[in-house]
């Protein structure tokens, strides 16, 4: 048996051949446009994303025909708007744009946080799908009357490939219309979105089959007609099945352009706090929180094309002061989700002297990501999760050295699992479960999964490193005034 793993991202579309042992017998990558305009604003075109992904595809299945079924992963909560004919009305507008503030203060402020905790579970963030759609309703009222159905990057995919408008509770759950505890659409959001539910689509689980392959789309891809189309999830979710975090408690770190602590739950849990930790569906079929810092190695790749460096060089920031570097770096510079959800945060570095190297700097780029992640690993911590291990995926992950100061930073033992590829893995692993390989998402980890090497923090490390968040904590304080103000300049 060969199953697919399609990970939508926002760079590139990655897609995977796997067999049911949980060899990745080939990849291919796809890269597609990514529109950068205004204060904020990211859009891609959803063409593209089919385009290179059916592109990937025919190369794959010219030597891997036999496919039995295919999942996706998809980067989350970007509006796709199709008309009557399933036609994208405008490019899809995506995670980490930031124009949807006044949508964000009508719905936290207006409609009021309560109420959305508690058709929601989770208040308004710029990322998220509903404030898109009511920025679309306010700023491009005509192609908001056209809407027929709104969907999500990875549905748009599985709506290519197969006509059916369908998406999963993990991937639902960032949308803001979703009940999460419920797994269903929210009446209520529903209303405050003007949307009705023939205009959102089929809600499955993330293993589940939605249908098999189109004559139409078997031409332009070369699956067979008989390929299910297993729904998948968001990547955040996926990419935790790729890491085997389906276990209650269980915990990973991504550190993708964004990064992500994803801590699974059994049970259905909500955080009524100010401070934005996501209670969401998982893949799994039950729940997980997670918070999300927006430029995590997307800080790295900021930095090391500002100083016009293709890679990192592994002398410019020994792994023997690690705790003592006295530069600070705050890694906002697409604002900041978790747990401050300020649109208006900019990175700054700070301590500089007239003797501060690049290396130093370079290394407080990787420290302040891993403080970052200790923001919301602490707001977690505070709901009562016990987190003593974490796997962890992502392009940061290839860094050995950034492995450890995540490890010593979060004072947590970090693991890394014998493949990098994370969500697309998780893809072709929920396509294995919806094919009928295996009885349940937790046996295929059980089986498919692997670690390897560990990271152990150094007890002397996370002391200097205890007392250098504190200072980290206090500067995004002491300098939030002056966000607001730079906004409104």
């Amino acid at each position: 048996m060969f199953t697919i793993g399609v990970d939508v991202g926002t760079s590139a579309v990655k897609v995977i051949v796997m067999n049911e042992s949980g060899e990745i017998l080939r990849t291919v990558s796809r890269d597609y446009p990514l529109y950068l305009f205004g204060e904020g604003c990211s859009e891609q075109a959803p063409e593209d994303w089919w385009t290179q992904t059916a592109d990937a595809l025919r190369e794959l299945t010219k030597e891997y025909a036999d496919i039995s079924a295919i999942s996706f992963s998809g980067q989350m909560h970007g509006m796709v708007a199709l008309d009557g004919n399933g036609n994208v009305l405008r490019r899809a507008i995506l995670w980490n744009d930031q124009r949807t503030v006044k949508e964000c203060e009508y719905l936290n402020d207006t409609i009021g946080r309560e109420v959305l905790l508690a058709n929601a579970a989770n208040i308004a963030l710029t990322g998220f799908t509903l404030p898109k759609i009511l920025w679309v309703k306010n700023n491009e009222p005509g192609v908001f009357a056209k809407i027929k159905m709104v969907m999500l990057p990875k549905d748009y995919i599985a709506y290519k490939l197969t006509g059916i408008a369908a998406s999963d509770y993990s991937d639902a759950s960032g949308t803001l219309l979703l009940d999460v505890k419920k797994c269903d659409w929210s009446d209520k959001m529903l209303e405050i979105a003007e949307l009705t539910r023939a205009q959102v689509p089929k809600l499955f689980a993330s293993f589940e089959s939605v249908g098999t392959v189109t004559e139409g789309a078997s031409k332009e891809t070369g699956l067979p007609t008989s390929c299910k189309v297993v729904i998948g999830g968001g990547d955040q979710a996926v990419g935790a099945i790729g890491t085997g975090t389906v276990e209650e408690g269980t915990c990973s770190v991504s550190l993708g352009t964004s990064g992500v602590l994803f801590v699974a739950m059994d049970e259905f849990a909500v955080d009524n706090s100010p401070a934005a930790i996501h209670a969401f569906a998982h893949a799994t079929g039950r729940y997980h929180m997670m918070g999300v810092t927006l430029a995590a190695a997307g800080s790295f790749k900021w930095w090391m094309k500002t100083l016009e460096t293709k890679e990192y060089k592994k002398e410019e920031a020994p792994i023997t002061n690690l705790g003592e570097n006295k530069i600070y770096y705050l890694p906002y510079l697409s604002g900041e989700r978790t747990p401050h959800n300020n649109p208006n945060a900019r990175g700054a570095f700070v301590g500089m002297t007239m003797a501060t190297t690049r290396a130093e700097m370079t290394q407080a780029v990787l420290e302040g990501v891993a403080f970052s992640l200790r923001d919301i690993l602490v707001r977690i911590r505070a709901l009562g999760k016990k987190i003593d291990t974490a796997r962890i995926i992502g392009g940061g992950a290839s860094s050995p050295l950034w492995c450890q100061i995540v490890a010593d930073v979060l004072n947590v033992k970090v693991q890394k699992i014998h493949s990098g590829e994370g969500p697309a893995l998780g893809a072709a692993i929920l396509a294995m479960v919806g094919a009928g390989a295996f009885a349940s998402v937790e046996g295929a980890c059980a089986k498919l999964i692997r670690t390897t090497d560990t990271f152990t923090p150094n007890a002397d490390a996370a002391k200097g490193y205890d007392a250098h968040y504190k200072i980290y904590t206090n500067l995004y304080e002491a300098l939030k005034p002056m966000y607001n103000a730079i906004s409104e300049v």
